[in-house]
């Protein structure tokens, strides 16, 4: 499979309260289309500033990565905006929902960072995009009218609206139940399956065993980077609308 990103020697450094964090060291990763990797390690592993980078949040100190085929580690604010907006689709643990909006407004959102001109055809892409998170029935609710997990589903569909290469998850499940972390595992598995690539941030072990690799980190270095084999899901039900998903032609 061909690769999605590549970061090598990546370091990266900075200041709190005039004390100096060397967060990350000489981190070296990297992950192929079709990977759910999962990212494990105690608080101050460097997991989270790892996330940052990854999702062009933050620049590395020193090091490289490449995000699609481009070297993103120089690269200024807007050009960072741009990649952010082009390849990748991010999901929070407390959802970042705009309270103000809908559910389908909400989705649209990516969409109008990239500078797309919304219109009917747009509409439809993201009304069958709640539709494929099972919000059909909720398109007009705004976030208070929806439970935990229904946001993060939300969140979901707001993460696949611009077809990203990465889709990067802080602790989809972190706010959620037991029952709803379920739902939303088999849902992110189901796109995995599918063929999106999932990295996703997790301190919890029953989380981390839906990923195919774990690569878990301690004092900001890579630890271990070993593959993993999911329990079997039943993927009963129709199949997930590509048209939905990939590339645009």
């Amino acid at each position: 499979m061909p690769e999605v990103l590549r970061i090598e020697n990546l370091h990266k450094r900075y200041s709190v309260e005039s004390t100096a964090v060397h967060a990350l060291k000489g981190v070296n990763l990297v992950v192929h289309q079709g990977d759910f990797v999962a990212l494990m390690g105690p608080s101050g592993s460097g997991k989270s500033t790892l996330l940052n980078v990854l999702g062009c949040l933050d620049r590395p100190t020193e090091g490289s990565y490449h995000l699609g085929g481009e070297d993103v580690s120089k690269m200024t604010d807007d050009q960072l905006s741009s990649i952010r907006s082009r390849y990748l689709g991010f999901i929070f643990q407390q959802y970042n929902l705009l309270p103000q909006y809908t559910v389908v407004e909400n989705i649209e959102i990516p969409l109008i960072y990239q500078g797309v001109r919304l219109n009917a055809d747009s509409r439809d892409r993201c009304i069958g995009l709640a539709e494929l998170v099972g919000l059909g029935q909720r398109l007009d609710h705004r976030p208070m009218q929806l439970s935990g997990g229904q946001q993060q589903r939300v969140a979901i569909a707001r993460s696949l609206v611009n077809r990203p290469q990465l889709i990067l998850a802080d602790e989809p499940t972190g706010n959620l139940d037991t029952k709803t972390s379920h739902e939303i595992m088999v849902m992110l598995s189901r796109l995995n399956a599918s063929g999106k690539t999932i990295v996703m941030v997790t301190h919890e072990n029953d989380i981390a065993s839906w990923s195919r690799r774990i690569v878990r980190m301690r004092d900001g270095e890579v630890e271990s980077d070993l593959p993993n084999t999911p329990e079997p899901i039943d993927f009963s039900g129709p199949p997930l609308p590509m048209h939905l998903l990939e590339e645009a032609a």
